[in-house]
């Protein structure tokens, strides 16, 4: 339906420091400031700085613009590193993408922030659940462990990243892109015209994947360590959300005519909803595939009987920790007082969400609204009922 993801101008983060995603963003100012004193910008900025460092200041990764996010006023206008250097979840690599991009900067933020949010929805049910923790570790130290936790972690962030530059490249938010430039689709009925202003898929993937990806590729350890398993199976899993992203994307028509003949077609290439992204990673997590790192430095599956891990698959290298009990040491928050459904028996179930500990009862009262009747012309009118139900909290 579309063609591949195009590789970026140059390989490797240094390659796109040297030869900015074309077109190239203007020099010096990316945000226009027509009618503002340099003291007023001044002000607007060091004020930002003081009411938003502290929150920045410690982050570990990019993850924590999603709970601290930048802000979009005038933040971008003086010099050519605003807060880039000063927002220390940023590798060496990411920074300098960050001058050179800085606009892109509250979207990677809103990505990270899709991200975590789908996460959490998709674990809800789970003994892990996809807590956040605290700003400087999003998701405690619980990430610092190469479960398959983690890999949907990566995965879920990397794609969300995908989403929201995608989608602001489309509504003319960024200076270096617009609409898809995606060829017509070969199956495309002739009479239907191509080329409304589809989701930047291209753009987003190739700047996601210089982006997110820097940071595991400054890393140089040993070949054969622990530290380089970790780092490639970063890459694969940043790599299988982004793919997500990329082959859920679809194309949507709208019909013209007179009085909704549909005599002619209009089509565009558009995002999937974020929730099929979700599932889709979710079944990936399901199989995920366990690897371990032989002495060429490259990853290897431990069970030789599974097919080897595709671009789209997700892979980790170490067992999960036990989620049932709080542990300090693995991160673990335990499922002590969470809610649980007693006539379940999967996973959000009494039995296992409270790994055999038991549960307590209690009552309480639920809102939900009621008795909607729709008034003609146009309009719902609900009323608001109150229920005593039963609910269950693991001990």
């Amino acid at each position: 339906m579309r063609a591949e993801p195009r590789s970026p101008p140059c390989t490797g983060v240094r390659g796109l420091w040297q030869r900015p995603l074309s077109p190239a963003p203007p020099a010096g100012l990316t945000v226009r400031a027509k009618g503002r004193s340099r003291t007023t910008l001044l002000i607007i900025i060091t004020t930002y700085m003081l009411l938003h460092l502290n929150t920045v200041f410690g982050a570990k990764s990019y993850r924590s613009l999603a709970l601290n996010p930048i802000q979009r006023p005038e933040m971008y206008i003086i010099g050519t590193q605003p807060l880039c250097s000063q927002l220390t979840g940023l590798s060496p690599g990411q920074r300098k993408l960050c001058q050179l991009y800085q606009d892109h900067m509250v979207y990677i933020g809103e990505g990270a922030k899709t991200g975590i949010k789908e996460c959490q929805y998709q674990f809800r049910q789970r003994r892990w659940n996809c807590s956040t923790v605290d700003t400087t570790s999003v998701f405690g130290r619980v990430i610092h462990i190469g479960s398959r936790e983690t890999a949907f972690t990566y995965a879920i962030s990397a794609a969300g990243v995908v989403n929201a530059v995608s989608r602001a490249c489309r509504e003319g938010e960024l200076s270096t892109c617009g609409c898809s430039r995606a060829a017509r689709p070969k199956d495309l009925p002739r009479d239907w015209l191509w080329g409304g202003c589809g989701d930047n898929v291209n753009y987003g993937y190739r700047f996601s994947r210089e982006f997110v990806d820097a940071r595991e590729r400054e890393k140089n350890h040993p070949r054969g360590s622990l530290d380089q398993a970790r780092t490639l199976m970063n890459l694969q899993n940043n790599e299988a959300g982004r793919m997500a992203v990329y082959n859920l994307a679809n194309v949507a028509c709208k019909c013209h005519g007179v009085s909704g003949s549909c005599s002619l077609k209009t089509c565009w290439l558009q995002l999937a909803d974020f929730r099929r992204v979700g599932e889709f990673l979710k079944e990936k997590y399901d199989s995920a595939a366990a690897m371990r790192i032989n002495r060429r430095g490259k990853l290897e599956l431990v069970n030789n009987r599974f097919n080897p891990p595709t671009p789209d698959d997700l892979a980790y290298i170490d067992p999960s920790p036990d989620y049932c009990l709080r542990n300090e040491t693995t991160g673990s928050m335990g499922t002590q007082g969470r809610l649980c459904n007693k006539t379940s028996e999967g996973m959000d179930g009494c039995e296992l969400m409270c790994c055999g500990r038991g549960y307590d009862q209690f009552k309480t009262y639920k809102h939900e609204r009621c008795h909607c009747k729709f008034h003609w012309c146009c309009y719902v009118k609900c009323k608001r009922c109150t229920s005593l139900v039963d609910q269950f909290v693991c001990k």
